[in-house]
């Protein structure tokens, strides 16, 4: 299995996989929004088996008083064929190693309670803070 960035001309391949986790995007969404992340530092990259790419990852490198500079992770998803196949754990140790080189000491990501014991079995332990948010179309 080849991890790598999944380059421009290769991110509507990366729709249907990331589709399984982000349902409420449509193709046209998710091509503007992976392009307007990349401005900002976004980079989503992808497990390739032979050619077939079977899970991608997204990230950014971020600074916050609170957490200091470190990456994020907004997006980790397999096919769902692939999971339980090690994939996830081969990108995200490539988001890992992506963070060392770059001298960011910490992984900060957010995860849905069913996701919660893949992490923890890679070493991630539940961060204290709570998620709050207000959806501003709806006020």
């Amino acid at each position: 299995m080849d991890v790598r960035p999944i380059f421009d001309h290769e991110l509507e391949i990366a729709f249907p996989i990331v589709r399984e986790l982000r349902a409420h995007l449509d193709e046209e969404e998710f091509l503007l929004y992976a392009r307007r992340q990349r401005e900002a530092g976004y980079e989503l990259w992808g497990a390739f088996d032979g050619r077939a790419l079977v899970g991608v990852i997204g990230f950014r490198p971020l600074v916050t008083f609170a957490r200091g500079l470190h990456l994020h992770v907004d997006d980790l998803v397999v096919t769902a064929e692939r999971r339980d196949g090690g994939v996830g754990r081969a990108l995200l140790a490539a988001a890992e190693g992506e963070a060392r080189k770059r001298g960011l000491e910490r992984v900060f990501l957010d995860s849905r309670p069913e996701a919660l014991g893949f992490y923890q079995e890679q070493g991630y332990l539940q961060h204290t803070s709570l998620i709050v948010k207000k959806d501003l179309a709806a006020s």
